[in-house]
């Protein structure tokens, strides 16, 4: 084991190595031949004659390695194309021969040799070239696998084959298999190249038996895998690795994949949904070649807001956000990513009229995305006047200049806390919602010029946003913990920023105007199990989940719909139009005007007061507020 670790640590054999190799074969395998043929000794009886023959005709043998490049590959890393080089040279050894004894009558002049002869000449010479070439790359192998992590692939059609494959071809390979995983009843207990295949209910027994620690999921199996919450469960127990392809990368099937290409999951790949599917055609036709505004750009869901639009190639991109350095961010990576693209972005505040007016006035979008707001619930309800003047008003001078500056369509950001709001940001953004749908509302009946289509969508959390709990978890187990969690029975709907926002897309090319769209969130998820996972995947030890108790306006669940509305299917799946109560403009812009001039002069009660008396299904939890509930006129 010293001499082959000694020769694979060395670079491979120079080319002029392999060859004298090969034709030392060659050269063995006349011999072999000759002595079946006639004996042991007659060579020697007759050895000028022999050997000159011998030398004569593995010229042609020579000539045939030489057309082939059989000494051009590396032995360690022989693949079936190199065996196939091997054999062609052979054959063209084994053809000239045969020429040059039937038609052209070398026997004449060398020593007589027959087709059977020719045949167990060429017959030794691949079988030995051959055979050198495979126990050195077994031998190659043996030594790697020492220092090699074992893995299963979890999948055996394309994508785990795929993934069998890159690891064969990598040299040297970090990786060695060890067995399959499949769902198919008909594959388990066979061997695919080489390997057993193991069914999904006993291959964490038999990982832990091997000693393996990784686990590869094919790209065809990764949403069934995010589904087997059970079997995910038992792997994270066992301390497994998990490697999948990044949430959000596609496989595509014509292409060879690659084992870079999987990373160790985060608890993001792990949550299970169901993929999202978009229509990308409509999408595009609304947006090519059109004038696009984007508020609060810079932030989680602005941002990618900003790369999905700019795929559909728009004429023009202005990006506006008061955050800074998070928009350099972004201008940096336009740049980057879409330099074709016109770009402009902008820092500024957009409750400052006099200056989003400019810019409208400038730039006269066709589309408007709105995105800008304060969202985090506990800053919101120690700052209500912040949240009226930023949410509120700042919503309120967006949509009046997309309409007197002729925006084709304005689609707002909502969330989930504005149905039956429990807090001040909540009720904020459901302020907003009646507002756009009540300016929507005037300028279909007549009351209002202009030609507008609001749309408002309306979601929960995504996972990766700015301040979500994710990110705090994260950093929480890195710092050894505790893990804050604020309740043992609090729920949240979570999807993938990117996801959300290409349902905002869509929903934006459905919505004729005043809409709500409600996205499908699909199952809740209990943050406690979240945190304990979380905990699992790190493989920290001695890190406590520590119960905190509910926020100031939080509570246990989040609602998609209010009590009193229903909804009605649009043509996707995920995305749900609700029936909401209707507002008259005139009324609400009138209670808006007064409760953004109070938010600059009068005290917090007051100005949440105001709020209740605008949305009276506001109801106060775990806060100080909640003694207005009593006091707020019907």
């Amino acid at each position: 084991m010293k001499v082959l670790s000694w020769y694979f640590s060395k670079k491979a054999l120079p080319y002029w190595g392999v060859f004298f190799i090969d034709y030392f074969i060659v050269v063995v395998s006349a011999v072999l031949a000759y002595t079946i043929s006639y004996g042991p000794g007659s060579a020697a009886e007759q050895i000028l004659p022999f050997w000159g023959t011998v030398f004569f005709y593995s010229i042609f043998y020579v000539i045939g390695m030489r057309m082939f490049h059989t000494y051009a590959g590396v032995m360690r890393y022989s693949s079936f194309v190199d065996l196939q080089y091997v054999l062609f040279a052979v054959a063209f050894g084994f053809a000239c021969s045969a020429v040059g004894v039937t038609a052209v009558g070398l026997n004449r002049w060398l020593l007589p040799l027959s087709m059977n002869d020719l045949f167990l000449w060429a017959l030794f010479s691949v079988v030995l070239m051959w055979s050198i070439r495979v126990h050195v790359k077994i031998l190659y192998d043996s030594s790697s696998n020492e220092s090699s992590t074992p893995i299963f692939i979890y999948g055996v059609k394309e994508g785990g084959i795929g993934i069998a494959k890159s690891l064969r071809s990598q040299n040297p390979s970090r990786y060695v298999l060890r067995g399959f995983v499949t769902a198919a009843d008909d594959m388990v207990g066979h061997k695919l190249m080489g390997h057993r295949v193991h069914s999904t209910a006993d291959f964490v027994d038999a990982m832990q038996k091997e000693k393996v620690k990784t686990v590869f999921i094919s790209p065809l199996m990764t949403e069934r895998f995010r589904q087997d919450q059970k079997t995910l469960d038992r792997l994270i127990d066992a301390g497994v690795k998990i490697f999948m392809m990044p949430k959000a990368q596609e496989w595509d099937a014509s292409k060879k994949i690659d084992v870079s290409q999987l990373k160790e999951v985060e608890i993001e790949d792990l949550l299970p949904r169901e993929k999202i599917e978009v229509d990308l055609g409509a999408i595009e036709r609304q947006l090519r070649g059109k004038r696009v505004v984007i508020t609060g750009a810079a932030g989680s869901i602005g941002s990618e807001i900003v790369r999905q639009v700019a795929q559909f190639g728009p004429a023009e991109l202005t990006l506006i956000d008061q955050a800074e350095t998070p928009m350099h961010d972004v201008r940096l990576m336009m740049k980057r990513s879409y330099p074709a693209i016109k770009v402009e972005t902008i820092v500024a505040d957009i409750v400052n009229e006099v200056r989003m007016r400019e810019i409208f006035g400038r730039v006269r979008p066709h589309y408007v995305f709105h995105a800008a707001a304060y969202k985090h619930v506990p800053m919101m309800e120690d700052n209500p006047a912040e949240a009226v003047r930023n949410n509120i008003d700042g919503t309120r001078v967006i949509a009046d200049l997309a309409v007197e500056y002729g925006a084709q369509k304005f689609v707002m950001i909502s969330t989930d806390k504005a149905v039956n709001p429990t807090n001040v940001m909540g009720c904020s953004k459901r302020i907003c919602e009646i507002y756009v749908q009540s300016l929507s509302k005037a300028i279909k009946e007549g009351r209002v010029k202009g030609s507008t289509q609001f749309v408002t969508t309306r979601f929960g959390n995504v996972l990766g946003s700015n301040g979500s709990v994710i990110p705090l978890f994260r950093e929480q187990i890195k710092n050894g913990g505790p893990v804050t969690v604020t309740h043992p029975d609090i729920i949240r709907f979570f999807m993938l920023i990117p996801e959300a926002c290409k349902l905002v897309l869509e929903a934006g090319t459905m919505g004729n105007g005043g809409e709500i769209f409600v996205f499908d969130m699909g199952e809740p998820v209990k943050i406690v199990d979240l945190a304990k996972r979380m905990i699992q995947l790190s493989q920290a030890e001695n890190v406590e989940i520590k119960f905190t108790g509910l926020r100031d306006g939080e509570k246990l669940y989040e609602e998609v719909l209010n009590e009193k509305e229903t909804t009605l299917p649009t043509v996707h799946p995920k995305i749900h139009v609700a029936k909401v109560r209707e507002y008259q403009y005139d009324a609400v812009s009138a209670q808006i005007d007064a409760l953004v001039k109070q938010s600059y002069y009068d005290t917090d009660m007051e100005i949440v007061r105001s709020m209740k008396r605008l949305v009276p299904e506001f109801k106060s939890q775990h806060s100080v507020y909640e003694q207005l509930d009593k006091a707020v006129a019907p």
